[in-house]
């Protein structure tokens, strides 16, 4: 071959490689928008290098702020504007999706997550006959990859629920703030939601505050056969039971015994007793159980449970993944796949008989939407402790509830040997109980719920025993408890008020408000929520009424099955409710909120200081302000010296997230802080408080 053929040979098979690079370039992607960074990153590795994915950063379309943003002649129609500061991310959303081969819309698999999928597709003018809606329930690399083969539309049904929801709040908060504003101060605001737990906190209060205590006495005994000691209870007299009301009752039943003389085991009852293991989470027994047993504030659960369902870097070859199922839900149902391979763990960890045979059928709690699995680990062989050093400790803490919750609800029942023993002299009777656990079953998963054993000595039925002591206790019956965070969920759950997404940003919205303080973890109403209440309540009957609110609940369900129509659901609240709205308007006078002295002088001026509420609280200010602009922190002394420095007072502070800690009137010459109030008993080592970054969560108000 010549020399110029070699070289135009080689130019050739040179200018096809350029080319074949060129094309690899330009190779258009499928581009998929999902709402946060952290779940975008860890979707992207699954999907592989023909996929870009991008985060929305939540909505990008809402109702305008400074207006109502509701047509309320015209069907209610909303007036959806781009929401300020999302200028950028539309931008790089458009350019995206322009460059893109197909437009994937991944959103949160819930009412919100279809209305965010709905506005995006409208944003970047998306056919809306083509199927780009992809929804999953965890995410996993198999679940991502087989979801995206079956694209589906947008459900305009759960759109239409979540848009009903978002008008009907709007309408709300837009109408009655207005009067509160006029008549109380500005800032304030109501909700249908918000007005409720409000209005249940209240209710609880008036009734501690109108509770009379009543008079009531136990008398526990002690007895002993040979060197073992029965503790007993007093039941009653002749077989009959019988209350113990005052001192006199309990000396009548202490005279009609003699110590010197054996008592009697008059019926021993012996029975096998199970307890059943409890249903995997719903996101608000997650809530409730990580505040009881966590000592979780609502917010901090969710914020943890959404980190854990969005991915967690493994490392060791698995890198990013979702460790458990989408975290809003209210159904109990778990997978056939999920239940099976619950099931091969049982075996093979713990033995074939702590694994249930036979699914145990429960009842489904009315008006659960049963969309999703309850909240559960994504591989149940993905053992907590296996993790632990690639999870922060709030992760760790939560990842492990909800895996011992879920492992154990598909285990055998703990069996446990109860008996029941009666003893008697003179007619007297005492009873005592025992148990004991003969099978652990699921405790063996989740040790939290096992029972203590409690046992007894063998006894029979006419064996003596002696009597050792007698303890007399006086009694006063309390009132109903305060409402914790946990126990206000139970409750908003229960009256049907509500859904998973709704209880974290309302607990929160009415502490904002100042509405309501947290008092040793409990809610207590502030004077100002009681006034905002009382307004609402007067005026809005049916914004504070629990079974109108429950209902409308239900309807906005019906809404997302297409069972009803958005627009008669608002239209039958609001036509009455604007008419309460003009009447408020014209007829509610202006509340004068006086201030209180606080009792002390000001030390710049000399003037009284008073009690003011501010954004973080109560706090002294001068009274001659604005001339004098002097103002002190409310410190509130709880008796005990600083067991730091033994000098200081021990005072209450909070942060700015209102959260309560103790710390030394010393600061900062003393440093000695605790979250746990400190008692005479027992002082805590001094460990400094540091408030948890929470990211912004997607919430539905």
């Amino acid at each position: 071959m010549a020399e110029s053929e070699k070289k135009k040979t080689t130019t050739t098979k040179k200018t096809k490689k350029t080319t074949t690079k060129t094309t690899t370039k330009t190779r258009k992607k499928n581009l998929v928008i999902v709402e946060s960074p952290s779940k975008a990153k860890t979707i992207e590795k699954y999907l592989g290098s023909t996929y870009k994915v991008i985060a929305s950063l939540g909505h990008v379309r809402d109702l305008p702020k400074s207006t109502l943003g509701v047509d309320v002649d015209n069907n209610y129609e909303p007036k959806y504007i781009n929401i300020r500061g999302k200028g950028d991310i539309i931008k790089g959303l458009r350019q995206a999706a322009k460059a893109a081969k197909n437009v994937y819309l991944a959103s949160d698999p819930d009412r919100e997550g279809e209305a965010i999928a709905w506005h995006l597709q409208h944003i970047l003018q998306l056919d809306d006959t083509a199927p780009n809606r992809v929804v999953f329930n965890e995410i996993t690399k198999d679940t991502v990859k087989n979801a995206f083969k079956t694209p589906r539309l947008i459900n305009q049904d759960l759109v239409d629920a979540q848009q009903a929801r978002r008008i009907l709040d709007r309408l709300v908060g837009y109408s009655i703030s207005p009067i509160l504003w006029k008549t109380v101060k500005r800032g304030l605001s109501a909700g249908r939601v918000q007005s409720v737990a409000l209005g249940l906190i209240i209710k609880r209060e008036k009734e501690i505050q109108s509770f009379e205590p009543e008079e009531y006495w136990t008398l526990e005994a002690v007895f002993k056969k040979g060197r073992s000691k029965i503790q007993s209870v007093f039941y009653g007299v002749d077989d009959k039971k019988q209350q113990l009301p005052d001192n006199d009752s309990v000396q009548d039943v202490l005279k009609r015994l003699n110590r010197n003389e054996p008592f009697e085991i008059a019926k021993v009852e012996a029975k096998e007793r199970k307890r059943n293991p409890q249903r995997p989470f719903t996101t608000s027994t997650l809530q409730q159980t990580a505040n009881t047993q966590l000592n979780f504030r609502t917010r901090k659960t969710m914020m943890a449970a959404q980190q854990l369902y969005e991915g967690i870097n493994l490392g060791r070859g698995i890198g990013q993944t979702g460790l458990i199922t989408y975290m809003r839900t209210d159904s109990t149902r778990i997978s056939e796949m999920a239940r099976h391979a619950a099931t091969q763990y049982i075996h093979e960890t713990w033995g074939e008989e702590y694994a249930q045979h036979q699914l145990v059928k429960q009842p489904s709690a009315e008006g659960i939407q049963d969309a999703h699995e309850a909240v559960r680990p994504t591989d149940v062989t993905r053992t907590p402790d296996s993790i632990k050093d690639k999870l922060t400790p709030d992760q760790f803490k939560l990842y492990s509830l909800i895996w011992s919750r879920f492992v154990a609800s598909q285990m055998t029942p703990e069996i446990l040997d109860t008996m029941a023993v009666t003893i008697t002299q003179n007619g007297v009777l005492f009873r005592a109980n025992g148990s004991k656990t003969k099978f652990p079953g699921f405790t063996k998963a989740y040790p939290a719920a096992k029972e203590k054993d409690n046992t007894l000595p063998h006894l029979e039925e006419g064996d003596q025993v002696k009597i050792e002591q007698t303890d007399p206790e006086q009694h006063f019956t309390q009132p109903p408890a305060r409402y914790s965070e946990a126990a206000l969920i139970k409750a908003l759950e229960e009256n049907g008020v509500g859904r998973p997404s709704t209880y974290a940003p309302t607990l929160e919205t009415i502490q904002k408000r100042n509405y309501v303080r947290l008092d040793a973890r409990k809610f207590v109403p502030t004077e100002l929520g009681e006034i905002v209440q009382t307004i609402v309540e007067e005026s809005f009957p049916d914004v504070t009424n629990t079974q109108f609110t429950a209902r409308i609940e239900h309807e906005l369900d019906e809404v997302e099955v297409g069972a009803k129509y958005w627009v008669p659901v608002i239209d039958e609240f609001f036509k009455p409710f604007s008419k309460e709205v003009e009447k408020a308007e014209t007829t509610l006078e202006k509340i004068i909120m006086h201030d209180e002295l606080a009792g002390i002088d000001c030390s710049v001026c000399g003037a009284p200081m008073l009690v003011k509420m501010g954004r973080y609280g109560k706090f002294y200010a001068c009274a001659r302000f604005p001339d004098c602009r002097h103002t002190e922190t409310i410190v509130k002394e709880i008796g005990l010296l600083c067991p730091k420095c033994h000098k200081g007072q021990i005072v209450e502070r909070k942060t700015k997230k209102q959260r309560t800690f103790y710390g030394c009137s010393r600061y900062p010459d003393c440093d000695f802080v605790s979250w746990e109030k400190p008692t005479d008993k027992t002082l805590p080592d001094g460990t400094t408080p540091k408030e948890n970054s929470e990211n912004q969560t997607k919430t539905t108000d």
